[in-house]
């Protein structure tokens, strides 16, 4: 009787004629050099690396979208966009799996509490999330529409997996943490935005919960002021992990190998 894999094909294990094999599949390493990163040059092994893209969302990206609703200059969110079209088919080529990392909210809203409710609507009498505050009457940052979906100028791709999240980090009452374990990776790339905010939390608890984190700041933003960005590139590289560009990581996949790995599976979640 032929083997038969079960679970996720990076972490699978086999069961043939009454057996159980628990090995894993063993990804073929492919190691990439970033020798500008700080606090310190660093490699990484492409085949155990993830993107986690953050919050690339009409509302927080589009001239039509929440925060430009409110009068906030978009055009800084929307920085990460060219970088990240580059990056993302070598990534894929690579077998390097694409995060994609939302704010997909319920539309009753029950796992909210007024904290965050709070920070979208902070007098109470704005328009906050879930409200339809543009042409249409997209509901803010609500699963499944408009403003909760990845501006159209980033593709996501059949293989990419997205994740839905309902707090500033994306490890908080999510399933991220288990499709990550699933994927067998160690190293987390960070990008979209903000920077300071939901992309630092989230890599914040990454680094906590044992992931090797590195944030591309080419393919990250913020609206906030210039210090905050200033801010978030030196703690992390002081406490958190490490800071790169996409350019530099471009080079180290075009000077390494073919991932020989089994492709990750993608689909909602």
């Amino acid at each position: 009787m032929s083997n038969i894999r079960l679970g996720p094909p990076r972490s699978s294990w086999g069961v043939s004629g009454g057996r159980v094999d628990l090995r894993r599949p063993e990804l073929a390493p492919v190691p990439v050099t970033l020798p500008a990163a700080r606090p310190a040059p660093v490699t990484l092994d492409a085949a155990r690396t993830a993107l986690v893209v953050v919050d690339m969302q009409n509302d927080f990206c589009h001239p039509d979208g929440w925060l430009a609703s409110i009068g906030v200059d978009v055009a800084p969110a929307r920085a990460p966009i060219e970088p990240l079209r580059a990056l993302l088919p070598a990534l894929r080529a690579a077998g390097t799996p694409v995060i994609w990392l939302n704010w997909g909210n319920r539309p009753d809203q029950a796992n909210l509490p007024a904290g965050v409710v709070h920070v979208y609507n902070p007098d109470g009498l704005s328009a906050g999330l879930g409200a339809p505050v543009r042409p249409g009457g997209s509901p803010t940052l609500e699963a499944g529409s408009w403003s909760a979906a990845v501006v159209d100028e980033l593709v996501v791709e059949p293989g990419d997996i997205r994740v839905d999240k309902y707090r500033m980090s994306g490890f908080f009452d999510t399933p991220l943490d288990s499709v990550l374990r699933n994927l067998a990776v160690t190293t987390l790339l960070f990008a979209g935005v903000n920077m300071d905010q939901c992309v630092l939390a989230t890599l914040t608890d990454a680094a906590c919960l044992g992931y090797d984190a590195v944030l591309l700041a080419d393919c990250s933003a913020t609206t906030s002021p210039e210090f905050c960005r200033e801010a978030t590139l030196y703690n992390v590289a002081q406490c958190f992990g490490f800071v790169a560009t996409s350019r530099a990581l471009l080079d180290g996949l075009t000077a390494g190998t073919s991932v020989g790995s089994v492709a990750a599976r993608g689909g909602d979640v």
